[in-house]
Protein backbone atom coordinates (compact mmCIF):
# COMPACT_ATOMS: atom_id res chain seq x y z
CA UNK A 1 0.00 0.00 0.00
CA UNK A 2 3.13 2.00 0.71
CA UNK A 3 3.69 1.87 -2.86
CA UNK A 4 0.44 2.28 -4.35
CA UNK A 5 0.03 5.36 -1.92
CA UNK A 6 3.07 6.89 -3.80
CA UNK A 7 1.09 5.93 -6.99
CA UNK A 8 -1.98 7.63 -6.23
CA UNK A 9 0.11 10.72 -5.20
CA UNK A 10 2.10 10.63 -8.89
CA UNK A 11 -1.46 10.57 -10.22
CA UNK A 12 -2.50 13.31 -8.48
CA UNK A 13 -0.01 15.91 -9.33
CA UNK A 14 0.41 14.72 -13.18
CA UNK A 15 -3.62 15.28 -13.28
CA UNK A 16 -3.49 18.81 -11.59
CA UNK A 17 -0.37 19.93 -13.76
CA UNK A 18 -0.65 18.64 -16.80
CA UNK A 19 -3.58 17.86 -19.56
CA UNK A 20 -3.80 15.06 -21.32
CA UNK A 21 -2.88 14.88 -25.09
CA UNK A 22 -6.27 14.80 -26.32
CA UNK A 23 -6.95 17.85 -24.74
CA UNK A 24 -4.02 19.64 -25.63
CA UNK A 25 -4.73 18.87 -29.27
CA UNK A 26 -8.06 20.01 -29.00
CA UNK A 27 -7.08 23.44 -27.91
CA UNK A 28 -4.47 23.64 -30.44
CA UNK A 29 -7.06 22.92 -32.63
CA UNK A 30 -9.41 25.92 -31.48
CA UNK A 31 -6.22 28.25 -31.53
CA UNK A 32 -5.83 27.82 -35.24
CA UNK A 33 -9.44 28.71 -36.15
CA UNK A 34 -9.39 31.66 -33.96
CA UNK A 35 -9.17 34.67 -36.45
CA UNK A 36 -5.92 36.38 -35.31
CA UNK A 37 -6.77 40.48 -33.73
CA UNK A 38 -9.71 39.11 -31.86
CA UNK A 39 -10.17 38.91 -27.77
CA UNK A 40 -10.68 35.36 -28.10
CA UNK A 41 -7.64 34.55 -30.19
CA UNK A 42 -5.38 36.38 -27.42
CA UNK A 43 -7.16 34.56 -24.56
CA UNK A 44 -6.27 31.48 -26.35
CA UNK A 45 -2.63 32.53 -26.55
CA UNK A 46 -2.78 33.09 -22.79
CA UNK A 47 -4.47 29.57 -22.23
CA UNK A 48 -1.29 28.17 -24.42
CA UNK A 49 0.92 29.81 -22.05
CA UNK A 50 -0.43 28.93 -19.09
CA UNK A 51 -0.21 25.22 -20.18
CA UNK A 52 3.38 25.61 -21.10
CA UNK A 53 4.16 26.99 -17.50
CA UNK A 54 2.29 24.82 -15.70
CA UNK A 55 4.61 21.97 -17.57
CA UNK A 56 7.41 23.74 -16.46
CA UNK A 57 6.70 24.86 -13.09
CA UNK A 58 4.95 21.55 -12.02
CA UNK A 59 2.07 23.86 -10.71
CA UNK A 60 -1.66 23.47 -10.67
CA UNK A 61 -2.76 24.80 -14.47
CA UNK A 62 -6.14 26.21 -12.23
CA UNK A 63 -5.97 27.28 -8.87
CA UNK A 64 -9.52 25.63 -8.16
CA UNK A 65 -7.94 22.18 -8.47
CA UNK A 66 -11.54 21.04 -7.98
CA UNK A 67 -13.20 17.80 -6.39
CA UNK A 68 -10.69 15.00 -6.74
CA UNK A 69 -12.91 12.17 -8.08
CA UNK A 70 -11.60 9.10 -8.50
CA UNK A 71 -12.84 5.86 -10.61
CA UNK A 72 -11.08 2.66 -10.00
CA UNK A 73 -11.74 -1.00 -11.25
CA UNK A 74 -10.14 -3.57 -9.24
CA UNK A 75 -9.84 -7.39 -9.50
CA UNK A 76 -11.67 -9.84 -6.89
CA UNK A 77 -10.12 -9.78 -3.74
CA UNK A 78 -8.31 -6.35 -3.36
CA UNK A 79 -8.99 -4.56 -0.06
CA UNK A 80 -10.45 -1.37 -1.28
CA UNK A 81 -10.32 -0.20 2.21
CA UNK A 82 -6.89 0.15 2.44
CA UNK A 83 -6.50 1.49 -1.22
CA UNK A 84 -9.50 4.30 0.41
CA UNK A 85 -7.11 5.06 3.05
CA UNK A 86 -3.63 5.37 0.87
CA UNK A 87 -5.64 7.78 -1.79
CA UNK A 88 -6.43 9.56 1.21
CA UNK A 89 -2.87 10.14 2.03
CA UNK A 90 -1.82 10.89 -1.16
CA UNK A 91 -4.59 13.64 -1.39
CA UNK A 92 -3.37 15.20 2.59
CA UNK A 93 0.31 14.88 1.11
CA UNK A 94 -0.81 16.86 -2.74
CA UNK A 95 -2.42 19.39 -0.38
CA UNK A 96 0.15 20.06 1.99
CA UNK A 97 2.83 20.33 -1.21
CA UNK A 98 1.10 22.92 -2.85
CA UNK A 99 -0.48 20.27 -5.77
CA UNK A 100 -4.21 21.05 -4.77
CA UNK A 101 -5.73 23.82 -3.22
CA UNK A 102 -7.73 23.03 -0.09
CA UNK A 103 -10.98 23.26 -1.20
CA UNK A 104 -12.82 20.57 1.40
CA UNK A 105 -15.22 22.81 3.41
CA UNK A 106 -18.18 22.21 5.95
CA UNK A 107 -21.32 22.94 4.51
CA UNK A 108 -22.95 23.83 7.90
CA UNK A 109 -19.86 25.77 9.65
CA UNK A 110 -18.06 26.62 6.34
CA UNK A 111 -14.64 25.65 7.97
CA UNK A 112 -11.68 24.57 5.29
CA UNK A 113 -10.71 21.12 6.69
CA UNK A 114 -7.03 22.27 5.24
CA UNK A 115 -6.39 19.05 3.50
CA UNK A 116 -8.67 18.36 0.72
CA UNK A 117 -10.38 15.18 3.42
CA UNK A 118 -14.15 15.12 4.93
CA UNK A 119 -17.25 14.01 4.54
CA UNK A 120 -17.67 12.23 1.12
CA UNK A 121 -14.69 14.27 -0.35
CA UNK A 122 -12.35 12.97 -1.79
CA UNK A 123 -15.38 11.05 -4.03
CA UNK A 124 -13.88 7.39 -4.71
CA UNK A 125 -15.99 4.69 -6.58
CA UNK A 126 -14.80 1.28 -6.82
CA UNK A 127 -15.76 -1.47 -9.45
CA UNK A 128 -14.93 -5.22 -9.97
CA UNK A 129 -14.45 -6.10 -12.98
CA UNK A 130 -11.79 -9.90 -13.81
CA UNK A 131 -9.49 -8.19 -15.37
CA UNK A 132 -5.73 -8.31 -13.55
CA UNK A 133 -4.86 -5.15 -13.14
CA UNK A 134 -6.23 -1.82 -10.83
CA UNK A 135 -7.28 0.73 -13.68
CA UNK A 136 -7.38 4.58 -11.98
CA UNK A 137 -8.64 7.55 -13.60
CA UNK A 138 -9.14 10.64 -11.66
CA UNK A 139 -10.74 13.78 -12.98
CA UNK A 140 -10.18 17.31 -11.13
CA UNK A 141 -13.54 19.80 -11.92
CA UNK A 142 -13.55 23.18 -10.12
CA UNK A 143 -16.25 24.50 -9.01
CA UNK A 144 -16.75 27.55 -11.61
CA UNK A 145 -17.46 24.52 -14.11
CA UNK A 146 -19.35 22.50 -11.95
CA UNK A 147 -21.75 25.26 -11.06
CA UNK A 148 -22.58 25.40 -14.91
CA UNK A 149 -24.18 22.00 -14.84
CA UNK A 150 -27.56 21.63 -15.45
CA UNK A 151 -30.27 18.83 -15.99
CA UNK A 152 -33.58 18.95 -17.99
CA UNK A 153 -36.53 17.11 -17.40
CA UNK A 154 -38.55 16.38 -20.73
CA UNK A 155 -40.76 17.14 -21.86
CA UNK A 156 -39.94 21.35 -21.22
CA UNK A 157 -40.01 24.96 -22.70
CA UNK A 158 -36.33 26.23 -23.71
CA UNK A 159 -35.31 29.32 -24.15
CA UNK A 160 -35.08 30.62 -28.02
CA UNK A 161 -35.72 27.02 -28.84
CA UNK A 162 -39.00 26.26 -27.44
CA UNK A 163 -41.10 23.13 -26.64
CA UNK A 164 -38.32 19.94 -26.13
CA UNK A 165 -39.98 16.83 -25.97
CA UNK A 166 -39.30 13.27 -25.48
CA UNK A 167 -37.43 12.22 -28.63
CA UNK A 168 -34.14 12.74 -29.81
CA UNK A 169 -34.69 16.07 -31.27
CA UNK A 170 -35.75 17.20 -27.64
CA UNK A 171 -32.60 15.99 -26.55
CA UNK A 172 -30.52 18.30 -29.00
CA UNK A 173 -32.20 21.30 -28.34
CA UNK A 174 -31.71 20.56 -24.23
CA UNK A 175 -28.01 20.27 -24.85
CA UNK A 176 -27.85 22.76 -27.09
CA UNK A 177 -29.51 25.08 -24.27
CA UNK A 178 -26.80 23.77 -22.22
CA UNK A 179 -23.65 25.08 -23.87
CA UNK A 180 -25.84 28.62 -24.38
CA UNK A 181 -26.48 28.93 -20.60
CA UNK A 182 -22.63 28.23 -19.66
CA UNK A 183 -21.59 31.31 -21.62
CA UNK A 184 -18.35 32.29 -20.16
CA UNK A 185 -18.74 31.45 -16.81
CA UNK A 186 -17.99 27.44 -16.85
CA UNK A 187 -14.27 28.96 -19.03
CA UNK A 188 -15.55 28.27 -22.32
CA UNK A 189 -14.66 26.73 -24.53
CA UNK A 190 -15.61 23.79 -22.72
CA UNK A 191 -16.05 20.26 -22.80
CA UNK A 192 -19.83 18.38 -21.91
CA UNK A 193 -20.79 15.00 -20.61
CA UNK A 194 -24.30 14.16 -21.85
CA UNK A 195 -26.21 11.63 -20.05
CA UNK A 196 -29.83 10.46 -21.16
CA UNK A 197 -32.37 8.72 -18.88
CA UNK A 198 -31.89 7.26 -15.50
CA UNK A 199 -33.09 9.24 -12.16
CA UNK A 200 -32.07 12.67 -10.75
CA UNK A 201 -28.82 11.72 -9.57
CA UNK A 202 -27.81 8.41 -11.57
CA UNK A 203 -28.59 11.03 -14.96
CA UNK A 204 -25.41 13.40 -13.46
CA UNK A 205 -23.47 9.97 -12.63
CA UNK A 206 -23.95 9.09 -16.37
CA UNK A 207 -23.33 12.36 -17.47
CA UNK A 208 -19.86 12.87 -15.75
CA UNK A 209 -18.77 9.20 -16.46
CA UNK A 210 -18.91 10.63 -20.40
CA UNK A 211 -16.01 13.05 -19.29
CA UNK A 212 -14.06 10.09 -18.84
CA UNK A 213 -13.66 9.23 -22.61
CA UNK A 214 -11.03 10.29 -24.83
CA UNK A 215 -12.06 13.41 -26.98
CA UNK A 216 -10.77 12.02 -30.14
CA UNK A 217 -13.20 8.23 -30.03
CA UNK A 218 -15.81 7.70 -31.61
CA UNK A 219 -19.43 6.66 -29.90
CA UNK A 220 -20.37 3.07 -30.79
CA UNK A 221 -23.81 4.17 -31.07
CA UNK A 222 -25.07 5.23 -34.36
CA UNK A 223 -27.59 8.02 -33.00
CA UNK A 224 -25.40 9.45 -30.62
CA UNK A 225 -22.51 9.55 -32.89
CA UNK A 226 -24.31 11.88 -35.12
CA UNK A 227 -26.27 13.78 -32.23
CA UNK A 228 -22.32 14.56 -30.83
CA UNK A 229 -21.06 15.30 -34.61
CA UNK A 230 -24.11 17.55 -34.54
CA UNK A 231 -23.66 19.63 -31.27
CA UNK A 232 -19.92 20.09 -32.22
CA UNK A 233 -20.82 21.54 -35.65
CA UNK A 234 -23.39 23.78 -34.25
CA UNK A 235 -22.64 24.91 -30.73
CA UNK A 236 -19.37 26.31 -32.30
CA UNK A 237 -21.73 28.72 -34.46
CA UNK A 238 -23.29 30.26 -31.46
CA UNK A 239 -20.74 32.78 -31.26
CA UNK A 240 -19.92 32.68 -26.99
CA UNK A 241 -16.31 32.09 -27.49
CA UNK A 242 -13.38 31.44 -25.48
CA UNK A 243 -14.22 32.98 -21.86
CA UNK A 244 -17.19 34.46 -23.43
CA UNK A 245 -15.74 36.99 -25.53
CA UNK A 246 -16.94 35.51 -28.60
CA UNK A 247 -15.34 33.68 -31.41
CA UNK A 248 -15.57 30.84 -33.44
CA UNK A 249 -14.80 27.60 -30.59
CA UNK A 250 -17.21 27.35 -27.75
CA UNK A 251 -16.95 23.63 -27.17
CA UNK A 252 -13.85 21.43 -27.84
CA UNK A 253 -15.81 18.14 -27.54
CA UNK A 254 -18.76 16.56 -27.06
CA UNK A 255 -20.11 12.67 -25.50
CA UNK A 256 -23.21 11.39 -25.15
CA UNK A 257 -24.44 8.40 -22.84
CA UNK A 258 -27.69 6.43 -22.32
CA UNK A 259 -29.47 4.12 -19.88
CA UNK A 260 -33.22 3.08 -19.03
CA UNK A 261 -35.13 5.42 -17.41
CA UNK A 262 -38.76 5.06 -15.48
CA UNK A 263 -41.49 5.66 -17.35
CA UNK A 264 -42.86 8.48 -15.75
CA UNK A 265 -39.17 10.24 -15.91
CA UNK A 266 -37.19 11.67 -18.67
CA UNK A 267 -33.92 13.55 -17.63
CA UNK A 268 -31.21 14.89 -19.48
CA UNK A 269 -27.99 15.71 -17.66
CA UNK A 270 -25.21 17.76 -18.51
CA UNK A 271 -21.68 17.95 -17.07
CA UNK A 272 -19.63 20.61 -18.14
CA UNK A 273 -16.03 21.05 -17.86
CA UNK A 274 -13.60 24.15 -18.38
CA UNK A 275 -10.90 23.83 -21.01
CA UNK A 276 -8.62 22.74 -18.08
CA UNK A 277 -10.00 19.63 -18.44
CA UNK A 278 -7.89 17.63 -15.87
CA UNK A 279 -8.74 13.74 -16.01
CA UNK A 280 -5.48 11.18 -16.13
CA UNK A 281 -5.55 7.60 -15.69
CA UNK A 282 -2.99 4.69 -14.72
CA UNK A 283 -3.12 0.90 -14.54
CA UNK A 284 -1.43 -0.51 -11.21
CA UNK A 285 -0.26 -3.43 -10.50
CA UNK A 286 -2.15 -5.20 -7.53
CA UNK A 287 0.53 -6.84 -6.26
CA UNK A 288 3.30 -4.08 -6.33
CA UNK A 289 1.33 -0.80 -5.94
CA UNK A 290 3.73 0.26 -9.17
CA UNK A 291 2.26 2.23 -11.82
CA UNK A 292 2.48 0.08 -15.27
CA UNK A 293 1.29 2.08 -17.47
CA UNK A 294 -0.21 6.28 -18.20
CA UNK A 295 -4.04 6.41 -19.75
CA UNK A 296 -4.81 8.95 -22.33
CA UNK A 297 -1.56 9.13 -23.69
CA UNK A 298 -2.49 8.56 -27.07
CA UNK A 299 -1.58 10.46 -30.10
CA UNK A 300 0.91 13.37 -31.17
CA UNK A 301 1.68 16.06 -27.95
CA UNK A 302 1.38 19.45 -28.55
CA UNK A 303 4.53 21.49 -27.51
CA UNK A 304 2.87 24.64 -26.78
CA UNK A 305 6.43 25.90 -26.39
CA UNK A 306 7.16 25.56 -30.29
CA UNK A 307 3.59 26.93 -30.60
CA UNK A 308 3.31 30.54 -28.98
CA UNK A 309 7.17 31.10 -30.66
CA UNK A 310 4.69 31.65 -33.99
CA UNK A 311 2.57 33.81 -32.37
CA UNK A 312 2.81 36.94 -30.70
CA UNK A 313 0.65 38.31 -27.86
CA UNK A 314 -1.11 41.54 -29.96
CA UNK A 315 -3.76 43.20 -28.33
CA UNK A 316 -7.39 42.60 -29.74
CA UNK A 317 -8.43 45.24 -32.70
CA UNK A 318 -11.28 45.46 -30.83
CA UNK A 319 -9.59 47.42 -27.97
CA UNK A 320 -7.40 49.88 -26.89
CA UNK A 321 -4.03 48.70 -24.44
CA UNK A 322 -4.07 50.37 -21.36
CA UNK A 323 -1.46 50.92 -18.31
CA UNK A 324 -3.40 51.40 -14.97
CA UNK A 325 -1.05 51.86 -11.43
CA UNK A 326 -3.40 50.86 -8.62
CA UNK A 327 -4.99 52.84 -6.97
CA UNK A 328 -7.48 54.45 -9.20
CA UNK A 329 -9.22 57.32 -9.79
CA UNK A 330 -12.87 57.39 -10.44
CA UNK A 331 -11.49 59.74 -13.50
CA UNK A 332 -9.46 56.64 -14.88
CA UNK A 333 -11.98 54.48 -14.55
CA UNK A 334 -14.58 56.60 -16.41
CA UNK A 335 -12.21 56.83 -19.42
CA UNK A 336 -12.43 52.88 -20.11
CA UNK A 337 -14.42 51.35 -21.77
CA UNK A 338 -15.23 47.94 -23.15
CA UNK A 339 -13.24 46.23 -25.48
CA UNK A 340 -9.78 47.94 -23.48
CA UNK A 341 -7.01 45.48 -22.68
CA UNK A 342 -5.79 46.76 -19.34
CA UNK A 343 -2.46 46.30 -17.56
CA UNK A 344 -2.30 47.04 -13.90
CA UNK A 345 0.70 47.70 -12.05
CA UNK A 346 0.35 47.92 -8.07
CA UNK A 347 -1.56 46.58 -4.82
CA UNK A 348 -5.24 44.39 -5.56
CA UNK A 349 -6.82 42.45 -2.48
CA UNK A 350 -8.27 39.24 -3.07
CA UNK A 351 -11.75 38.51 -2.21
CA UNK A 352 -14.52 35.78 -2.55
CA UNK A 353 -17.59 34.03 -1.18
CA UNK A 354 -16.61 34.83 2.20
CA UNK A 355 -15.34 38.06 2.41
CA UNK A 356 -18.18 39.47 0.21
CA UNK A 357 -20.77 38.03 2.94
CA UNK A 358 -18.67 39.39 5.64
CA UNK A 359 -17.63 43.52 4.40
CA UNK A 360 -21.88 43.79 4.02
CA UNK A 361 -21.96 43.96 7.75
CA UNK A 362 -18.58 44.79 9.25
CA UNK A 363 -15.73 47.28 8.08
CA UNK A 364 -12.84 46.37 5.76
CA UNK A 365 -9.21 45.55 7.67
CA UNK A 366 -7.60 47.87 5.16
CA UNK A 367 -8.68 51.40 3.80
CA UNK A 368 -10.06 49.97 -0.12
CA UNK A 369 -10.83 53.40 -1.63
CA UNK A 370 -9.90 53.38 -5.20
CA UNK A 371 -8.44 49.56 -4.60
CA UNK A 372 -9.20 47.07 -7.09
CA UNK A 373 -10.85 43.25 -5.75
CA UNK A 374 -9.67 40.05 -7.52
CA UNK A 375 -12.05 37.50 -7.38
CA UNK A 376 -9.72 34.78 -6.56
CA UNK A 377 -8.84 32.03 -4.00
CA UNK A 378 -5.46 31.18 -4.90
CA UNK A 379 -3.26 28.23 -3.91
CA UNK A 380 -0.66 29.57 -1.42
CA UNK A 381 2.35 27.96 0.68
CA UNK A 382 4.31 29.24 3.59
CA UNK A 383 8.29 28.69 3.66
CA UNK A 384 10.65 27.52 6.57
CA UNK A 385 10.67 31.62 6.79
CA UNK A 386 6.67 32.22 7.61
CA UNK A 387 6.52 33.96 4.06
CA UNK A 388 3.71 33.29 2.03
CA UNK A 389 3.83 32.22 -2.30
CA UNK A 390 1.68 32.11 -4.32
CA UNK A 391 1.75 28.54 -6.49
CA UNK A 392 -1.57 29.27 -8.97
CA UNK A 393 -3.85 32.88 -8.86
CA UNK A 394 -6.09 32.65 -11.94
CA UNK A 395 -9.79 34.69 -11.45
CA UNK A 396 -12.99 32.46 -10.02
CA UNK A 397 -16.79 32.84 -11.15
CA UNK A 398 -17.97 36.09 -10.40
CA UNK A 399 -21.60 36.09 -10.77
CA UNK A 400 -21.90 34.46 -7.25
CA UNK A 401 -20.98 38.12 -5.95
CA UNK A 402 -23.66 39.68 -7.49
CA UNK A 403 -25.65 39.88 -4.49
CA UNK A 404 -23.41 41.72 -2.66
CA UNK A 405 -20.98 43.76 -5.52
CA UNK A 406 -22.49 46.76 -5.86
CA UNK A 407 -23.33 47.83 -2.17
CA UNK A 408 -19.85 46.99 -1.46
CA UNK A 409 -18.45 49.13 -4.03
CA UNK A 410 -20.03 51.77 -3.31
CA UNK A 411 -19.48 51.36 0.59
CA UNK A 412 -16.10 50.84 0.55
CA UNK A 413 -15.25 53.28 -2.65
CA UNK A 414 -13.53 50.21 -4.19
CA UNK A 415 -13.11 51.51 -7.92
CA UNK A 416 -12.29 48.27 -10.33
CA UNK A 417 -13.33 44.82 -9.65
CA UNK A 418 -11.47 41.61 -11.42
CA UNK A 419 -12.65 37.80 -12.26
CA UNK A 420 -14.14 36.06 -14.79
CA UNK A 421 -17.69 35.16 -16.62
CA UNK A 422 -18.80 38.74 -15.98
CA UNK A 423 -21.59 40.18 -13.43
CA UNK A 424 -24.86 41.15 -13.75
CA UNK A 425 -27.80 43.92 -13.87
CA UNK A 426 -27.64 45.13 -10.44
CA UNK A 427 -23.19 45.40 -10.63
CA UNK A 428 -23.83 47.09 -14.09
CA UNK A 429 -25.77 49.86 -12.56
CA UNK A 430 -23.90 50.39 -9.53
CA UNK A 431 -20.48 50.86 -12.16
CA UNK A 432 -22.24 53.27 -14.13
CA UNK A 433 -23.45 55.29 -11.04
CA UNK A 434 -20.06 54.94 -8.59
CA UNK A 435 -17.89 55.28 -11.43
CA UNK A 436 -16.77 51.58 -11.67
CA UNK A 437 -15.46 48.96 -14.18
CA UNK A 438 -15.35 45.13 -14.38
CA UNK A 439 -12.55 43.35 -15.76
CA UNK A 440 -12.37 39.75 -17.29
CA UNK A 441 -9.44 38.18 -16.50
CA UNK A 442 -8.38 35.02 -18.36
CA UNK A 443 -10.13 31.72 -16.34
CA UNK A 444 -8.02 28.84 -15.69
CA UNK A 445 -4.63 30.53 -16.24
CA UNK A 446 -3.54 30.31 -12.98
CA UNK A 447 0.35 30.18 -13.55
CA UNK A 448 -0.09 32.90 -15.93
CA UNK A 449 -1.21 34.95 -13.55
CA UNK A 450 0.91 34.08 -10.44
CA UNK A 451 3.87 34.99 -12.79
CA UNK A 452 2.21 38.32 -12.48
CA UNK A 453 2.13 38.65 -8.87
CA UNK A 454 5.41 39.55 -7.20
CA UNK A 455 5.02 39.57 -3.64
CA UNK A 456 2.44 39.18 -0.73
CA UNK A 457 2.34 41.50 1.58
CA UNK A 458 -0.09 40.81 4.08
CA UNK A 459 -3.51 38.46 4.47
CA UNK A 460 -6.30 39.11 6.59
CA UNK A 461 -9.23 36.52 7.09
CA UNK A 462 -7.23 33.84 7.40
CA UNK A 463 -10.03 32.06 9.48
CA UNK A 464 -12.13 31.78 6.40
CA UNK A 465 -9.45 29.43 4.79
CA UNK A 466 -6.73 29.87 2.37
CA UNK A 467 -9.07 30.01 -0.81
CA UNK A 468 -11.15 32.98 0.78
CA UNK A 469 -8.89 34.91 2.66
CA UNK A 470 -7.94 38.36 1.93
CA UNK A 471 -4.58 38.55 0.33
CA UNK A 472 -2.49 41.59 -0.26
CA UNK A 473 -1.03 41.02 -3.65
CA UNK A 474 1.43 43.10 -5.09
CA UNK A 475 1.49 42.63 -9.15
CA UNK A 476 2.85 44.04 -12.03
CA UNK A 477 1.75 43.80 -15.92
CA UNK A 478 -1.52 41.82 -14.89
CA UNK A 479 -3.11 41.12 -18.14
CA UNK A 480 -6.93 41.75 -18.58
CA UNK A 481 -10.08 42.97 -20.61
CA UNK A 482 -12.73 45.71 -19.83
CA UNK A 483 -15.57 43.74 -20.16
CA UNK A 484 -18.16 45.89 -17.99
CA UNK A 485 -17.53 49.62 -17.83
CA UNK A 486 -19.13 52.67 -15.82
CA UNK A 487 -21.15 54.18 -19.57
CA UNK A 488 -23.95 51.20 -18.85
CA UNK A 489 -21.86 48.83 -21.59
CA UNK A 490 -21.43 45.23 -21.02
CA UNK A 491 -19.96 42.52 -23.43
CA UNK A 492 -21.50 39.70 -21.77
CA UNK A 493 -25.18 41.20 -22.05
CA UNK A 494 -24.34 41.96 -25.85
CA UNK A 495 -22.65 38.20 -26.29
CA UNK A 496 -25.35 36.47 -24.68
CA UNK A 497 -28.33 38.45 -26.87
CA UNK A 498 -26.31 37.66 -30.11
CA UNK A 499 -26.10 33.56 -29.71
CA UNK A 500 -29.49 33.52 -27.78
CA UNK A 501 -30.06 34.55 -31.69
CA UNK A 502 -27.97 32.07 -33.07
CA UNK A 503 -29.51 29.73 -30.73
CA UNK A 504 -32.94 30.52 -31.86
CA UNK A 505 -32.00 29.79 -35.56
CA UNK A 506 -31.39 26.05 -34.60
CA UNK A 507 -35.46 25.70 -33.43
CA UNK A 508 -36.17 23.72 -36.12
CA UNK A 509 -36.16 19.77 -35.95
CA UNK A 510 -33.07 17.77 -37.25
CA UNK A 511 -34.02 14.32 -35.33
CA UNK A 512 -36.90 12.67 -36.45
Amino acid sequence: MEKFQESMYQLIVETSTKLPKDVRRAIAKAKLRENAGTRAAMALTTIAENIQMADENVSPICQDTGMPTFKIKVPVGVNQLKMKEAIHRAIAQATKDGKLRPNSVDSLTGENSGNNLGDGVPVIKFEQWEKDYIDVRLILKGGGCENKNIQYSLPCELEGLGRAGRDLDGIRKCILHAVYQAQGQGCSAGFIGVGIGGDRSSGYELAKEQLFRSVDDVNPNEELRKLEDYIMENANKLGIGTMGFGGETTLLGCKIGVMHRLPASFFVSVAYNCWAFRRLGVKVSPETGEIQEWLYQEGENVDFAKELEKAAQSVPAEGREIVLEAPLTEEQVRQLKVGDVVRINGMMYTGRDAIHKHLMDHDAPIDLNGQIIYHCGPVMLKDENGNWHVKAAGPTTSIREEPYQGEIMKKFGIRAVIGKGGMGAKTLAALKEHGGVYLNAIGGAAQYYADCIKSVEGVDFLEFGIPEAMWHLRVENFTAVVTMDSHGNSLHEDVEKSSLEKLAQLKEPVFK
